[in-house]
């Protein structure tokens, strides 16, 4: 008898999710409002909210948050339509063996934020309580391996996790925000504050959008267990803008009112240091399960293999791995990566789904696919060239251009191909 695991044990790695088993909205907005609720973002609104009045600030952070829970939304419909998660509607967009480049982008990304978050937390927890030192290395590889408690369990430890998780960080979040409004002379006191830094609004939006649009073109790893397009597309955008957005917003108040960005630092100053510490292991652990979980679906796609719990250990000894050898000090530059190379993977399979799929992929089981899907490669080239090098928002351009360069490529292709037929037929 086979010991092979299941589809369903290893929550469908490789291949579409089914009916019986599809989600509730609110089952789903907890688990990604615990995926956006991170504690990086809350860099990019610091950063923001140094550079702007605070009325400039809301419009900022409303038009980057809406831009990424818009592009996670539509990503988001796909995967619920089709149940079939990024790494697998890669195959369609770029090949099966071309579908192995974007398992590698998208997997190196999620564990180099696996590596950030596992050191962040051992970092911090040694400095707000005074431990040794010394612990600082050990602390890491505990939770490195901890953090993927949930996610070996797969979506039910995820489900399970946010549902404590998140009704307490956001009392939390309420208890600080209130806290900093009075300490600011309230709502005049705000309005009141000059900026003391200077950002473009072009290059703030890209900030915002940037540091959280990986998990935005991963959000489908949850998404395909969605009951229906309109039930993915709520709970993407419910965690993606209004989450994020929260992120983003104690951020920037932070920054405004204490010089600081980090919920933590802003709940030391404020006297919370006992609550901030739990708002800290509470908002890693929910992104960090997610995180290696992304990591393991990914993985799964480019070893062709269901074994999703193995490669989730497999994922947390890598990031552990990584934070001990300094992966915290690499933050911006790992950002901007992520803001440029990520986002035309996801415009390049939004032109395939809609316009090259009329919006029905066929089954995976019986199709054959290329090797190489040259058109779709070419088009996520294109897009990541054009966001490189753009001066405007790096990379809402890349989703444009890659997504526009794919469906050009499309519809000639099928002009021509209907052009030769006409010819042939009259030969």
């Amino acid at each position: 008898m086979s010991t092979a695991p299941t589809p369903k044990e290893q929550d469908y790695p490789l291949s579409p999710v089914p009916m019986d088993q599809r989600k509730s909205v609110w089952s789903m907005g907890l688990v990604l409002l615990g995926f956006t609720f991170f504690t990086a973002t809350m860099w990019a609104g610091g950063s923001v909210g140094v550079a702007f009045d605070f009325s400039t600030m809301l419009i900022v952070l409303a038009i980057g948050n809406l831009l990424l829970g818009l592009y996670a939304a539509v990503l988001g419909y796909i995967a619920a339509r089709t149940g079939l998660n990024t790494a697998l509607m890669s195959r369609f967009t770029f090949g099966e063996v071309g579908s192995k480049l974007s398992d590698f982008i998208l997997g190196f990304t999620q564990i180099g934020w696996y590596a950030w978050g596992t050191a962040t937390m051992a970092i911090l927890l040694v400095k707000l309580t005074g431990m040794p030192e010394s612990l600082t290395t050990p602390l890491m590889v505990l939770f490195g391996f901890g953090f993927c408690i949930t996610a070996f369990i797969g979506y039910r430890g995820l489900e399970w996790l946010s549902r404590f998780a998140v009704p307490a960080m956001i009392v939390l979040v309420a208890v600080s925000m209130s806290i900093a409004t009075t300490d600011a002379g309230g709502i005049s006191g705000l309005l009141a504050i000059t900026p003391t830094d200077d950002m473009t609004m072009a290059a703030a939006i890209t900030l915002v959008f940037g540091t959280f649009v990986s998990g935005g073109t991963q959000a489908t790893n949850w998404t395909r267990f969605a009951k229906s397009g309109k039930t993915a597309v709520i709970a993407t955008l419910l965690a993606f803008f209004l989450g994020n957005g929260l992120m983003t917003l104690i951020g920037a108040f932070g920054a405004l009112v204490y010089q600081q960005a980090d919920i933590v630092d802003i709940m030391v100053a404020q006297g919370l240091a006992t609550l901030g510490i739990l708002m800290l292991f509470l908002n890693l652990w929910t992104t960090q399960d997610n995180t290696v979980y992304n990591f393991a679906v990914a993985g799964c796609n480019l070893l062709r293999t269901r074994r999703r719990k193995s490669v989730t250990i497999g994922g947390a000894a890598i990031g552990t791995v990584l934070a001990v050898l300094g992966m915290y000090e690499w933050l911006i530059p790992f950002l901007v990566l992520l803001g440029t190379f990520i986002p035309p993977i996801g415009g390049v399979i939004m032109a395939s789904y809609f316009v090259g799929y009329k919006r029905q992929y066929p089954a995976l089981e019986n199709t054959t696919l290329p090797a190489f899907n040259i058109p779709g490669l070419l088009a996520y080239a294109v897009g990541s060239a054009a966001a490189y090098t753009s001066p405007w928002i790096a990379p809402i351009v890349g989703v444009l251009v890659a997504a526009l360069t794919y469906s050009i490529v499309l519809v000639v292709g099928q002009a021509v191909r209907e052009r030769r037929a006409q010819v042939m037929g009259t030969a």
